[in-house]
């Protein structure tokens, strides 16, 4: 069994996978499902913190405290060396993404009996794009936290070709394979050439042909799926009796996982009172109002992931919104949604355009598409990706497991066994 675990700490779900002959790699890290949500809740009630499913269900079912989603897109940004109030406390950003790697770290070192000091980390191409000194310091900053919590050896390895070394281990001939994984916070890719011959090597990198990607995932497609069909409910796009226009800030906020809590400031709530005063559609504004008193915005971003996921397989989904005031259920179809993604499937497909021509390859020569990651299900980019290899043969990875088990083989070729 390998001394090392590979570690996907993700924008949306994380996971750690651990060489063990004649198993499976995922070790289980919450009621024995092999994904861990990447969120955490400080109970201010229970005096308590919660990670995961369990800290999405304390706040559902309404107990006091701090909600925090999509940890890793706040690496690279100036937010990083900032820090939030917790309990009436300020608590660095760092230290945030401490607690819940530190708990990645024990609930493993639970299931595997045994402690990890060496990890391979996986990581999108571009932490940030076009920046890549902030790309550097995002690396440096998450190495930093994984030694906080005791990891000693730390690899990285790009997302895409953690996943291309989980397919390989399944094929038994030669391709050249397009791994698109389109995860939360970012769409990745990697042309490698994959083959029961090639595994065994340490040395890969002159089958690595290219890799891209952008800073574009699922939580982007939340977020203007919200702003097209749910916020409009609320007062965006609406007026004041002047003219003027609503800022966009409440609703940028809102629907953003990262910036949600923003909405809730002191500051905040006083300059949407003053506004509503003067609303040109009151309602709305008074709806808006009553969400972030309820500080219910955690609770509509969940409800419009959940829409853009059944959107994956239904042409329309009904958006229960019992919480707004007054309650509405919401009719929405998949080309809303479509609409409302285009110019970010537009950026996408530009990247796999460029990995082709940097990788010098026709794309008539890609045998393979391998989709991963939580977003690969989202029909519109799918479809896009796959036209630009129209001969390509399309397989579904483990949406939230490939890259997992991918960084287990890593960290065991790296760190030995």
């Amino acid at each position: 069994m390998a001394n090392a675990c590979g570690v996907d700490f993700g924008t949306s779900n994380s996971t750690v996978g651990w060489v063990r002959p004649g198993q499976p790699s995922l070790l289980a890290l919450e009621d024995g499902k092999a994904t861990l949500p990447s969120v955490v809740f400080f109970n201010a009630d229970e005096d308590a913190v919660r990670y995961g499913r369990a800290a999405l269900l304390d706040y559902l079912e309404g107990y006091d405290g701090r909600l925090m989603r999509s940890l890793k897109s706040l690496l690279g940004t100036s937010l990083m060396d900032g820090q939030t109030e917790v309990a009436g406390r300020a608590l660095p950003f760092r230290d945030l993404l401490g607690h819940f790697i530190g708990e990645v770290k024990r609930r493993a070192e639970q299931q595997a009996g045994r402690a990890f000091s060496s990890a391979v980390f996986g990581r999108p191409v571009y932490f940030i794009d076009d920046d890549a000194a902030a790309d550097r310091l995002a690396e440096d900053t998450l190495a930093d936290i994984a030694r906080s919590v005791g990891f000693r050896e730390i690899g990285f390895q790009y997302e895409p070709i953690a996943a291309a070394f989980d397919y390989e281990s399944r094929i038994e001939r030669e391709e050249l394979v397009l791994i698109a994984d389109i995860g939360g916070g970012t769409s990745d890719f990697s042309l490698v050439r994959l083959g029961p011959q090639r595994a065994g090597r340490s040395e890969r990198r002159d089958d690595i042909l290219a890799t891209g990607g952008v800073h574009i995932g699922g939580t982007d497609f939340d977020k203007y799926l919200s702003l097209a069909a749910v916020m409009p409910l609320l007062g965006y796009g609406s007026t004041l009796i002047s003219g003027a226009a609503v800022p966009n800030s409440y609703y940028f906020n809102l629907a953003t996982w990262h910036t949600i809590n923003q909405a809730y400031t002191r500051k905040s709530v006083a300059q949407l009172a003053e506004l509503a005063r003067d609303a040109a559609e009151p309602a709305k504004l008074a709806r808006l109002r009553h969400l972030i008193d309820e500080r219910a915005g955690h609770w509509l971003a969940m409800r419009v992931e959940e829409a853009k996921i059944g959107l994956s397989d239904a042409p329309e989904v009904a958006l229960d919104l019992d919480r707004l005031a007054p309650p509405e259920v919401l009719r929405i179809g998949r080309d809303l949604f479509t609409d409302a993604i285009a110019g970010m499937v537009d950026s996408v497909a530009a990247t796999v355009g460029r990995l082709l021509v940097d990788a010098g390859v026709a794309p008539e020569r890609v045998d393979t598409v391998f989709f991963t990651g939580g977003s690969s299900g989202v029909a519109a980019l799918r479809d896009r990706i796959g036209a630009i290899v129209p001969g390509a043969r399309r397989v579904e990875g483990d949406r939230f497991g490939s890259i997992g088990a991918g960084l287990a083989l890593d960290a065991a070729r790296k760190f030995g066994n």
